[in-house]
């Protein structure tokens, strides 16, 4: 295995661990306090956001090589694309299941704590790689 993909999976991993266990905890939660609709809602926050950031990671990972222009358009198109596609999910999730089917308050709290764990970990992650980034040279160095 590469450098790059031990790093790609030590960033993936270093996420994934802290955000599933949240995503447990959360739905553990809401289960006791909102009973089966709170289970549910912590349940599709979990899969969205743990799917929503790993399309990240799998972006920042097939474009690593590529063109900065190039990388940055599939970026954009790739966060664009999320926003529709959530927006999407949300609307159906509103317009086709009840609220005694689906606790909007469990969902969105759980969203909001499983990013929160996602993130910390990426950044905790990111800080132990510890990536040697090229400077640019500057007039009269001698390397």
């Amino acid at each position: 295995m590469s450098n790059n993909q031990s790093s790609d999976k030590a960033l993936w991993q270093g996420a994934i661990i802290p955000a599933s266990i949240t995503a447990l905890l959360s739905l553990i939660v809401m289960a006791t306090l909102n009973g089966r609709s709170g289970a549910i809602g912590a349940f599709l926050a979990s899969i969205t956001v743990i799917i929503f950031f790993s399309v990240h990671l799998l972006v920042a990972r097939i474009s690593r090589n590529l063109d900065p222009m190039i990388t940055m358009a599939l970026a954009m198109f790739s966060y664009f694309a999320k926003v529709v596609f959530m927006g999407v999910f949300l609307l159906l999730v509103t317009r086709f299941t009840d609220r005694s089917t689906v606790d909007r308050g469990s969902f969105a709290i759980c969203a909001i704590l499983i990013t929160m764990a996602w993130l910390f970990g990426e950044v905790r992650s990111f800080l132990k790689l510890r990536v040697q980034l090229p400077l640019p040279k500057k007039e009269g160095d001698i390397l």
